[in-house]
C-alpha cells in the first residue's frame, strides 16, 4: 500500500525519463513458460494460506501452467531462504522463487530477529544464484495489519510478489545493456 498519492509511480514520467537514455529495460508480467517455486511458511499459515491463494489466483490470471509451480512449507519464516536456496540452485532451477511468511511483532526481540535474519537470508540467495527471490514475507505490528495485507483482493500481497517475480524474470532476460 502506498502512503500518499506522490509516491505512486507514474508511467508517463517513465515513458518520458525513457527518451532520455540509451536504452529501457522494462519487465512484462506473461507467465507463459515460467517456472515458479513458493516457499510458505507454516507459522501463521492463516495469513500465508491467504497469500498462497493470491498467488495462485495470479499465476492463474497470466498464464503460468500449474505443472510448473511448485509449493514447499517450512516451520516459519527463518527457514525460508534454505528452502528458497534448494529452489533457486537446484538441478532445473525455477525462472523465479517467492517467499511467504508473517512475523507479527511480540513483546519480545524475536520480531526483529526472525524479520531482519528472514530477510537477509533472501536476498542473499537471489544475489548467489541470480534467480529473482522475491520477498513476499508480511512483517507487521499486528494479526490486523497482516490480514490486511492477505486480503483476498487485488491488494493480496501474494498477488503483487507474483508481478514482481514475472517483471524481475523479464528485464533480467533482456541481458545487460549493449548486450
Amino acid at each position: 500500500m502506498t502512503s500518499t498519492e506522490e509516491t505512486l509511480f507514474d508511467p508517463v514520467v517513465a515513458d518520458a525519463l525513457a527518451a532520455r537514455v540509451g536504452e529501457h529495460q522494462v519487465g512484462k508480467t506473461n507467465g507463459v513458460g515460467k517456472r515458479i517455486a513458493i516457499a510458505c511458511a507454516r507459522f501463521n499459515g492463516g495469513v500465508t494460506t491467504r497469500l498462497l491463494e493470491g498467488a495462485l489466483d495470479a499465476l492463474d490470471e497470466v498464464g503460468v501452467d500449474r505443472r510448473d509451480v511448485t509449493v514447499g512449507w517450512v516451520p516459519g519464516a527463518f527457514e525460508l531462504p534454505l528452502l528458497a536456496l534448494h529452489f533457486a540452485d537446484g538441478e532445473r532451477p525455477y525462472d523465479a522463487v517467492i517467499t511467504f511468511g508473517a512475523v507479527i511483532r511480540g513483546d519480545t526481540g524475536h520480531y526483529e530477529l526472525v524479520a531482519g535474519e528472514c530477510a537477509r537470508g533472501v536476498q542473499d540467495v537471489q544475489l548467489s544464484t541470480r534467480v529473482p527471490v522475491v520477498f513476499g514475507v508480511l512483517t507487521t505490528d499486528t494479526v490486523a495489519q497482516a490480514l490486511e495485507r492477505s486480503r483476498p483482493d487485488a491488494t493480496n500481497k501474494g498477488r503483487e510478489a507474483v508481478f514482481t517475480a514475472l517483471e524481475m524474470i523479464d528485464v533480467l532476460r533482456q541481458g545487460p545493456a549493449g548486450s
